[in-house]
């Protein structure tokens, strides 16, 4: 787990998916049931309420959603993401138009309770490998467009990032291997085609590929479907000369037995593509003005 404070997502990277998001709801004549069913002049306030324990994030989505229908929208946050909340916890109130408040709703409870679904099983993962030297990685297992915002959510929960694209890292799988004719060729055409800022990375399946790997040297080994006898004897013989990341088919029931073996990651992509989304709910509280 890393002990790095949770630095916000810029709005730059943020307003184009929420923008998105209300376009879509709002379709090409805006919401007709608020404007037919509530006053122009109304105000009110409303809570957002966590219905299950979890961990928070996406707030500042929110926010930004509710920003972008209406800036006379005022939010109080009660939590912060990375917070841990039980049922019934007011996780923010916000006041304002009651026909802007309606048109964000839909928007900014979807963005919240699907960040927070998965900063709530990464950060119940977390807790289940305490005290061992592992950490919890997501991977490139993410929603299309929601890659950034998902990421974000998995350090909301205290896991860590693995790459972000393509482009970020040299990470040699079984595929790369098979067409390349093998771990020596393609790990030695990777060291020849990147410069010293660019790590690379190989996945393994068995022992005798570890061995093949170490004797040519790598800054991280993906071990893959490994049972946990025989990540221990990976962790041993990569002896702290590569990263060990334990990866596939690793469940919350299972976790804490891998980070026993001692490896340094253990990277898991449902955390992000099939976490529940955290039940909240927006709640009218009173009328305002």
């Amino acid at each position: 787990m890393t002990d790095m404070p949770l630095a916000p997502l810029p709005r730059l990277l943020l307003e184009p998916v929420i923008r998105r998001a209300l376009d879509e709801d709002l379709g090409l004549a805006g919401d007709v049931t608020a404007t037919a069913v509530i006053p122009t002049d109304h105000t009110s306030e409303v809570v957002a309420r966590a219905r299950q324990s979890g961990c928070i994030a996406g707030l500042d989505c929110a926010e930004l959603a509710c920003a972008l229908v209406d800036p006379a929208i005022k939010i109080i946050r009660n939590v912060d993401d990375g917070d841990p909340v039980a049922p019934g916890t007011v996780i923010a109130t916000f006041v304002g138009p009651s026909r802007s408040l309606l048109i964000a709703e839909r928007t900014l409870l979807n963005f919240m309770g699907h960040l927070s679904g998965i900063a709530s099983v990464t950060a119940d993962l977390v807790r289940r490998i305490e005290g061992t030297r592992a950490a919890i990685v997501c991977t490139r297992k993410t929603t299309p467009g929601l890659r950034a915002l998902e990421k974000y959510a998995v350090r909301a929960g205290g896991g860590m990032n693995h790459r972000y694209s393509l482009s970020d890292a040299i990470l040699i799988k079984d595929n790369h291997i098979a067409i390349a004719g093998g771990v020596k060729p393609a790990l030695s055409r990777a060291k020849r085609a990147v410069g010293h800022m660019v790590k690379i990375e190989i996945e393994v399946d068995t022992l005798e590929q570890l061995a093949q790997v170490l004797a040519l040297g790598v800054d991280a080994v993906l071990l893959d479907n490994m049972d946990l006898a025989t990540l221990r004897e990976a962790v041993r013989m990569i002896d702290g000369r590569a990263i060990a990341e334990a990866s596939g088919g690793i469940t919350p029931d299972s976790v804490r037995a891998t980070a026993e073996t001692g490896v340094d990651l253990i990277s898991m992509g449902w955390i992000t593509h099939s976490a529940p989304s955290l039940d909240i709910g927006l709640d009218f509280v009173a009328k305002r003005g």
